[in-house]
């Protein structure tokens, strides 16, 4: 376990902004939870878990115990004829596991590739992209809860639902996860008709089709849409696609008739963000140091030299001129720190 002091975070968070913790642990091994823990609480000021930064947005420095979960590892668990279970740490870098898995011919997590952050992050946030969320593929999860101790989740207890699950609800600031298995398929069955994969995959010189095919693609269209961290400082996705009633819908489609729908749970239909966010003219916008991506409105961005309050403030500003146009309550996917 490594444990630094007034640590800066500007290489730790994908917006690439300046900011400080108070403290910082980073943990390699399971066994170092339970210490990691009792020092941040003996320390008396609070204390958050970070993965691989992808997800965060600090509005300023963080006077508290952040603590980095670098566990590493990927392994097979078991397999059948059928299908196999997967198991890697919470540090494991996800696209890491994704082509880990692509390469043994492994089906399930092609559909999510290139999805910036770590394996630890992943069940959190209930990721997912082209038609495939990890509720789909989950097996189970170990942990460490603050008062228990190591416990193991399935799906079930895991609650998952759209950007969802138990650790950012009930369990939200009390557990930490420290490995996560899957279970995906020896005999994958391609899931092409979400987005542009079925369209990308006809390029290719073949028709007999593979996972590897699959992540190519997914890759490939990700790469075209979204900019890269390294070069312009963003967290993806800012905001979640709202879901509302159907009869909502059906009320804004006639004001609104090109509004995009898409199945959602029972009784609601699930409406586009970035294309909300466009239709207020948002889309490659520039405000000071931020604004949106060029190619996609649902991205913000740091174009240089922005703060957290800045990047905020502009999250804000989306948020209300989508809810004076449509009567909408946008919410962020990324998670605020302030």
């Amino acid at each position: 376990m490594q444990v630094y002091k007034n640590f800066d975070l500007s290489q730790h968070n994908s917006f690439g902004l300046a900011a400080k913790a108070s403290y910082f642990v980073r943990i390699d091994d399971p066994a170092e939870i339970p210490q990691a823990v009792d020092m941040a609480v003996h320390l008396g000021k609070p204390m958050l878990v970070l993965g691989g930064g992808s997800n965060m947005l600090f509005t300023h420095d963080y006077d508290g115990t952040l603590l980095q979960v670098a566990i590493p590892g990927i392994g097979l668990v078991s397999e059948t004829e059928e299908e196999v279970i997967v198991e890697a740490g919470a540090g494991v870098v996800w696209h890491e596991l994704v082509k880990w898995t692509v390469a043994k011919g492994y089906g399930g997590l092609e559909n999510l590739s290139l999805i910036p952050g770590t394996v630890g992050a992943a069940p959190i946030q209930n990721i997912g992209a082209y038609g495939v969320e990890i509720k789909d593929v989950f097996h189970k999860l170990r942990g460490y809860h603050y008062d228990k101790g190591f416990l193991e989740f399935d799906a079930k207890a895991c609650d998952f639902g759209y950007r969802q699950s138990v650790f950012k609800g009930a369990l939200k600031g009390k557990f930490m996860v420290s490995a996560v298995s899957f279970r995906l398929s020896k005999r994958p069955v391609l899931k092409t008709t979400y987005g542009a994969i079925q369209e990308e995959l006809e390029k290719l010189p073949k028709n007999d089709y593979t996972i590897a095919d699959v992540s190519e693609v997914v890759c490939r269209i990700r790469q075209s849409k979204l900019p890269d961290p390294s070069t312009i400082g963003n967290a993806g996705s800012f905001f979640k696609n709202p879901e509302v009633a159907e009869e909502v819908f059906g009320r804004l489609k006639i004001s609104f008739p090109e509004m995009p729908g898409y199945p959602a749970t029972p009784g609601n239909t699930k409406i586009s963000a970035a294309w909300l966010i466009e239709q207020c003219g948002w889309k490659g916008k520039v405000v000071g140091h931020t604004g949106t991506y060029h190619k996609h409105a649902l991205v913000l961005v740091n174009h240089g030299g922005a703060t957290g309050p800045e990047i905020w403030a502009l999250a804000k500003e989306i948020i209300g001129s989508v809810f004076d146009k449509f009567g909408i309550q946008l919410e962020p996917e990324v998670n605020i720190v302030s």
